[in-house]
């Protein structure tokens, strides 16, 4: 049985903050427990959207490189626009997020209910540990979200 709401971490947490994603849904699953289901994922677009298809209420969260300041939350809704691939160039794959939701949304496979949150990174290069910026983004971020998530999926026992 799936839980009402998936949330997808993409990211390679060998590239710095390119992990952020990857953090984020760590420590959403850790405080929302059963509520989700949550998946790791290196930001290959076929897989992206086999993950995906069929599901309702999807959250992904990506670290992202658009020249806005280290730290910038951006929070974009692919059922009312477009995601411009620019965004999501810090993934290893040449065909990542953007394509994957563009060609779900060709095929009418958007879920219902999809979010995507991009953390701006400020280090990209090999080794672990997000930089101060992205590590106090996950962290604003897993706050915010935390309580609404735990509202929509009906779980009152969230860790605090």
């Amino acid at each position: 049985m799936t839980a009402p709401v998936l949330l997808i971490g993409v990211g390679n947490r060998y590239r710095r903050d390119d992990g952020a994603g990857l953090e984020l849904v760590r420590r959403l699953k850790d405080g929302l427990g059963a509520g989700v289901d949550a998946v790791e994922s290196d930001g290959a677009a076929a897989s992206l959207m086999e993950v995906w298809r069929g599901r309702t209420n999807v959250f992904l969260f990506d670290a992202v490189k658009s020249g806005a300041s280290p730290g910038t939350i951006h929070r974009l809704d692919p059922g009312a626009e477009a995601i411009r691939a620019g965004h999501f160039r810090c993934s290893t794959h040449d065909f990542g997020v953007a394509e994957a939701v563009e060609l779900s949304r060709a095929f009418g496979d958007l879920p219902e209910k999809f979010f995507i949150y991009g953390i701006e990174g400020k280090v990209f290069d090999e080794g672990e540990g997000l930089s101060s910026e992205s590590e106090s983004a996950v962290q604003e971020l897993a706050a915010e979200l935390m309580h609404s998530l735990a509202r929509f999926i009906g779980n009152s026992s969230v860790a605090r």
